[in-house]
């Protein structure tokens, strides 16, 4: 009896390390993806602002990861009453998550969801917004907004995870979140000056380094392949499913690179390669919900819809003058909203377009909706009190001059005499 229990433990322990190894490598490569955050944000912008939406993306990190690390964490996965919970988190090792790794690693790789949340906010506020009063909502979406929506949705209480709502990766939780955070934000903000013309027309405003915006793109790419496989939580046993989430992620994000390819060609006789950029990640986007459900074909599909549906999205939000200098809300929001939605389309077993019925379908779009909505609420309340208090704006004159050069007294590129 004693060996069968030494044996049982020691596969414990093995079963234990295969997966923190695997759940570690994911969480490093989605940490990574700040890094392409940061490129793909700072080519979109202009050159006088490059080190602004840097710091913004170090704020993402910095200030982010200690909201989550105090308060978020034990808000989203302690134990829950299906809308919120407040727990020590992190110290917790009895949160009842049936984890084969450990409470400090979960909350790490759940750290890299959170703040490429809130790093898609920080695009769309480029070039205009106070570094100090972005520090302070940073705070407040990683303490509290991102984290009950994580609750919602992953904590096995959470009441969407009752009803079965299926967001793998964060389509809605993370995408949708951070998309529609980024829509209300940039409605208070208003638009760069010289954006749109009294007329109406708009006043294109070029980001200053396209490759710079392409390598953060393929970073981001890349760390798709821990943001979605990652999801998992562990290798032993989750092989096949490994499998079929990687295969679905490329394939969506391919497919997506090529249906903005083709529209933008026929649209406007020329390939759009900076919109394509966005279509890839809006591929990714959008099959992040579902990467786990759907089949090969599906994966497709849908990459093909939100690649032409990200442009649409852009030309949209510019039409009615909200000024999103890095294509954001188009990317995450949008897709985040059509990809959660297809899950109820396209789910090989649930799906509607596969005899599921419409139960799914329903469960998705209510999720999506309420998670939408209460983004964009919130953040809309938020921005608007400190609009009205500490300020949201730069000033005219240090967005004229640039936000590096008058906030940070550097600039990212110097003059060699």
């Amino acid at each position: 009896m004693e060996e069968v229990t030494t044996i049982a433990l020691e596969q414990t322990e093995i079963i234990n390390a295969i997966d923190t190894v695997w759940v570690a490598i994911c969480a490093a490569i989605i940490f990574l993806m700040e890094g392409g955050f940061a490129l793909l944000e700072a080519g979109f912008v202009r050159a006088k602002n490059t080190m602004s939406i840097i710091a913004k993306v170090i704020i993402d990190i910095t200030f982010g990861g200690i909201a989550f690390y105090l308060v978020g964490f034990g808000i989203a996965y302690g134990n829950s009453n299906g809308w919120f919970a407040f727990d020590t988190g992190i110290t917790n090792n009895d949160l009842g998550l049936s984890l084969t790794v450990s409470n400090k690693l979960f909350w790490f790789i759940q750290l890299g969801f959170a703040i490429a949340a809130i790093s898609i906010v920080s695009g769309a506020v480029a070039e205009r917004m106070k570094v100090w009063s972005y520090a302070l909502f940073v705070f407040i979406f990683c303490a509290i907004m991102y984290p009950l929506v994580a609750n919602w949705v992953w904590n096995p209480d959470g009441w969407l995870a009752v009803r079965g709502f299926n967001d793998f990766a964060g389509s809605s939780a993370v995408h949708a979140m951070g998309g529609f955070a980024a829509l209300a934000a940039a409605i208070v903000l208003g638009p760069r000056i010289g954006k749109y013309q009294k007329n109406g027309e708009l006043n294109p405003i070029p980001g200053h380094n396209l490759p710079l915006a392409a390598v953060g793109g393929f970073i981001l790419w890349f760390g798709w392949f821990g943001f979605n496989p990652g999801s998992t939580l562990s290798a032993v046993g989750n092989w096949e499913l490994i499998g079929t989430v990687v295969t679905n992620t490329f394939l969506a994000s391919a497919a997506g690179g090529i249906s903005t390819m083709v529209y933008t060609y026929f649209k406007y006789g020329q390939i759009d390669i900076t919109m394509t950029i966005n279509g890839v990640l809006a591929g990714l986007v959008a099959i992040t919900a579902g990467c786990n459900v759907v089949d090969s074909s599906s994966a497709v599909i849908i990459g093909l819809i939100a690649g032409v549906l990200v442009d649409v999205a852009v030309i949209f939000f510019d039409k009615i003058k909200i000024d999103d200098p890095v294509g954001a809300i188009a990317v995450h929001g949008i897709n985040g909203l059509f990809g959660t939605i297809a899950v109820g389309l396209f789910a090989s077993e649930k799906g509607l377009f596969f005899g599921g019925g419409s139960d799914l379908l329903i469960t998705q779009a209510l999720g999506v909706l309420v998670i939408g909505s209460f983004s964009f609420l919130i953040t809309f309340i938020i921005m608007t009190i400190m609009k009205k208090t500490i300020g949201v704006r730069v000033s005219r004159r240090e967005e004229t001059a640039g936000i590096d050069a008058v906030s940070f007294g550097v600039e990212a590129y110097t003059t060699f005499e």
